[in-house]
């Protein structure tokens, strides 16, 4: 592997050995961190929107993994 930092960007190379299932969930936290760097918000917040998302999510789909 290999890490390069220009003016405007950090450019890192790697190996074509490296399981792409992996790369591509380093690459979604990567995102993840860019995004929400600027956001200020509390664990328990993030819980509760966390459990809204998972009960909104449940009664919707419900019917397809219950049969």
């Amino acid at each position: 592997m290999k890490i390069e930092k220009t003016d405007n960007e950090i450019v890192i190379r790697i190996p074509n050995t490296v399981a792409l299932d992996d790369l591509e969930d380093f690459l979604n936290y990567l995102e993840y961190k860019e995004k929400t760097s600027d956001v200020n918000v509390s664990q328990s917040e993030i819980d509760k929107l966390a459990s809204e998302f998972n009960k909104s999510y449940w009664a919707k789909y419900r019917d397809q993994y219950i049969k």
